[in-house]
């Protein structure tokens, strides 16, 4: 039987499908009719971004730890070798991204012929335009008599009606009543009007809030998000970013810091705002107003996990008081009119508690910002030392000295000789010396 799983952000949708995926792998192995498959993949989870994906493999691996389940992750960015030999030598459950799916499955590396499950996490998003004909594909390499699960926190009805299409007879199940909200109740929801150029500011300002730990910021292009991230480190807060123009490897490492307590602010684009749950964020801040309702959702859905509390803060630009006005509405958010706030409004201090005098900026990050630069001018002083100019300089010293030693009488030998003439040069000609 397939199933549409429709449930709100940090419910446990990965628990939910995971545990269900593991059983049944592990019942029909059991039984005769379904022989071994000799190491090729029983189970199949698609996921719309490299870091989910990671993030649902993580999970899979520690829920089947004890069932000596196989779960291979496979995503781009990385090297395909250590993927190869992995799928070579035998896994029970493929977690991965569609792009690298499909060019493995083009390779003849990736044999989905025994595929038992299948479950497409984010459900919305896979079916997306953008993502439609590879699932199309991938589902083409699957048997026909899989099971199949759609989960998702939001699912619009086009997305619906299309999911009933490639599914078969799927049940249809949500996780709370048809009159509660997207939005997580225990997150506290606040939307502020506030000036672009300001907006560093009042993020530097909310992030040592009395209740602020660690924080989510998001931006909604790759360039704003590169961009706040460095502000906020030149002010002297730990944070990092994540989006499309850092490398994998980046992007892992920024995540690895963040659930490490190594950071405590992450900016990021919308890449990070599906299904990643990192414990303990205590805010979540939309620097730019999102596209769409369903965008909001998943962003603040990264607060007020598994029954936690959370604050979410949406600062939105004059250009964007529409786009806002049509996410309340069909959020059906009820959040007071948007107040024109700066990062010194005394509401933006009570509403987030923030400690009165607080400053853009931490204490002592300006003396280190003036030593890191001044250690930057002794190195750049240095290389000028060492190339251009200066090395010309430093030659036509060593060659005036020893034009001037060749021409001193105790070079000559005997050490008796003509007497010393002195050179006088005049716009760079010699001028003969006729006193003599």
């Amino acid at each position: 039987m397939d199933l549409i799983g429709q449930a709100r952000t940090g419910t446990g949708k990965t628990l939910a499908f995971g545990t269900t995926l593991l059983h049944r792998i592990t019942a029909l192995a059991e039984t005769a009719a379904h022989p071994p498959t000799h190491g090729k993949p029983r189970a199949l989870v698609v996921a719309p971004t490299r870091e989910l994906a990671l993030q649902v493999s993580r999970d899979l691996s520690v829920a089947g730890a004890k069932l000596k389940t196989r779960v291979l992750t496979i995503y781009g960015g990385t090297s395909y070798d250590e993927q190869l030999d992995t799928l070579s030598s035998g896994v029970d459950v493929v977690v991965g991204t569609p792009g690298r799916l499909l060019d493995l499955l083009n390779r003849r590396a990736l044999d989905l012929t025994k595929i038992q499950v299948l479950v497409l996490d984010e459900a919305d998003e896979m079916l997306d335009l953008g993502f439609l004909p590879d699932i199309e594909r991938l589902l083409a390499a699957t048997p026909k008599h899989r099971q199949t699960l759609l989960f998702s926190a939001t699912m619009p009805a086009p997305i619906l009606t299309l999911a009933r299409a490639t599914l078969n007879r799927p049940v249809n199940i949500r996780a709370e009543g048809s009159d509660a909200k997207a939005t997580v109740p225990d997150t506290k929801q606040y939307a502020y009007q506030a000036h672009n150029l300001d907006k560093p500011e009042i993020v530097a300002r909310i992030a040592q809030g009395r209740d602020t730990s660690k924080m989510m910021v998001f931006c909604r292009t790759k360039r704003n998000a590169q961009r706040l991230t460095d502000e906020l480190v030149d002010r002297g807060f730990p944070a990092a970013a994540i989006h499309g123009d850092l490398n994998q490897a980046a992007r892992e490492r920024a995540l690895k810091k963040f659930r490490a307590d190594t950071i405590t602010i992450l900016v990021a684009t919308d890449v990070a705002a599906r299904g990643i749950d990192i414990t303990g964020v205590s805010h979540v801040i939309n620097y730019e107003c999102p596209d769409t309702a369903n965008t909001y959702v998943h962003r603040i859905g990264r607060t007020g996990r598994a029954g936690q509390k959370g604050v979410s803060v949406t600062l939105v630009d004059w250009a964007d008081v529409t786009r806002w006005k049509v996410i309340d509405k069909e959020l059906d958010l009820n959040l007071p009119p948007l107040v024109e706030t700066y990062s010194s409004s005394p509401h933006l201090f009570s509403d987030l508690d923030i400690p009165e005098g607080t400053r853009g900026r931490l204490p002592g990050a300006k003396r280190a910002e003036r030593k890191e630069r001044s250690d930057g001018d002794r190195h750049t002083d240095r290389g000028s030392r060492d190339s251009g100019d200066g090395g010309r300089r430093r030659r036509s010293r060593r060659n005036s000295s020893t034009e001037a030693a060749g021409d001193h009488p105790r070079s000559e030998a005997g050490g008796a000789g003509k007497p010393r003439r002195r050179r006088r040069r005049r716009a760079g000609v010699e001028v003969r010396d006729t006193s003599q």
